[in-house]
């Protein structure tokens, strides 16, 4: 049986580096600056809600936080980095800290189905986790990635302790669509909602990352940040194989601009062309970025922004679905673009 750090997660693009080793955090530095202010007054929140879009530095700023306060440091510090060296950094890493608690969409075992939801047996260790004595004598720390996974009962779980939280305890929740989650949720955290990074912030963090793996084409790194949409996930999706992911987005993003009525043949030769996981990311990236623009648009009617609003969560639910079970990718081309057809016809 594989460790936990090498089985398969859910929301992480394979032979990209990890959040949890990922020391460098680009752009937002107005969170990090809220986040030492907090710890420096004395004030730290139980809970702090990160939310923002998918890829844009959430999880690299939860574990940040993580190795920080695990790290036992005193007040008055002027940065969340910690020493390399320091055990913090190296058991969070390994997930082996033992006051350090991640809950995640995670395959049981190599060859078992990705869930489409955290599962119950993962929610249970909460209980247990939370009361139990800090083994260090410091924080205990919980990071949920992300709570868009939790399903009502899980929810309702973690509700219950963000309501009487132990002391020195810790939660870092991060979520995609923030506002969606339960008010009672988010009403009982603090909250640091994360923008899109800059096309330049994106193109450094990429050539960062080529330096380490080795295997992604140079020339495209521009156009890939500039098509991103402030996303490093998403640019590590468009640059596999040579750039395919560019070619899905491309024909993509025609057939979006032909909606209501796309072409029979162009949806089949997309179907065709989701060869692999990245491929299939792609597509179903560029359809919630196209979705999630055109519910924001000026001027959208209220009934239209809930209709958009409800097949973006649709598509997304969908697409973990056939992505966890394995199901063929063209029906699943051809299915979200008849919930699109129909979301976009003339009220």
């Amino acid at each position: 049986m594989k460790a936990e750090t090498e089985r398969e997660e859910g929301d992480r693009l394979a032979g990209a580096p990890h959040p949890r080793t990922t020391p460098a955090l680009l752009g937002h530095d107005a969170a990090q600056a809220e986040i030492l202010h907090a710890w420096n007054s004395g004030r730290f929140p139980h809970a702090f809600l990160i939310g923002g879009p998918e890829g844009i530095g959430k999880a690299t700023l939860a574990y940040k936080i993580a190795r920080f306060v695990l790290s036992g440091p005193p007040l008055a510090v002027k940065s969340l980095d910690v020493a390399p060296d320091h055990p913090a950094v190296h058991q969070v890493a390994a997930l082996s800290h033992p006051d350090f608690l991640l809950l995640r969409r995670i395959a049981p075992d190599e060859d078992k189905k990705m869930p489409t939801e955290i599962p119950v047996g993962e929610i249970r260790k909460l209980v247990k986790f939370f009361g139990s004595t800090a083994a260090g004598g410091g924080y205990r720390v919980c990071i949920v990635d992300a709570l868009d996974d939790l399903n009502k009962s899980g929810a309702n779980a973690l509700l219950k302790i963000l309501e009487e939280p132990p002391a020195r305890s810790l939660f870092l929740l991060i979520s995609h669509s923030p506002g969606r989650l339960l008010a009672t949720i988010r009403s009982r955290c603090r909250k640091l909602l994360l923008r899109p990074l800059s096309p330049e912030e994106v193109k450094h963090a990429l050539k960062n990352i080529a330096q380490q793996t080795g295997d992604m084409p140079l020339d495209r790194i521009a156009e890939a940040a500039e098509a991103s949409g402030g996303s490093v996930r998403h640019a590590l999706s468009l640059l596999v194989g040579e750039g395919l992911g560019l070619e899905v987005r491309g024909m993509t993003e025609k057939l979006l601009a032909s909606l209501p009525n796309p072409d029979g043949e162009s949806l089949h030769r997309l179907g065709d062309s989701l060869r692999d996981r990245d491929g299939f990311y792609v597509f179903t990236e560029t359809v919630e970025d196209w979705l999630a623009a055109a519910a924001t648009a000026p001027g959208t009617p209220p009934a239209r922004l809930a209709r958009f609003a409800e097949t973006w969560e649709n598509v997304r639910r969908a697409g973990i679905e056939t992505d966890a079970f394995g199901l063929d990718r063209k029906p699943f081309v051809f299915k979200v673009f008849a919930m699109l057809s129909e979301a976009t016809q003339p009220s």
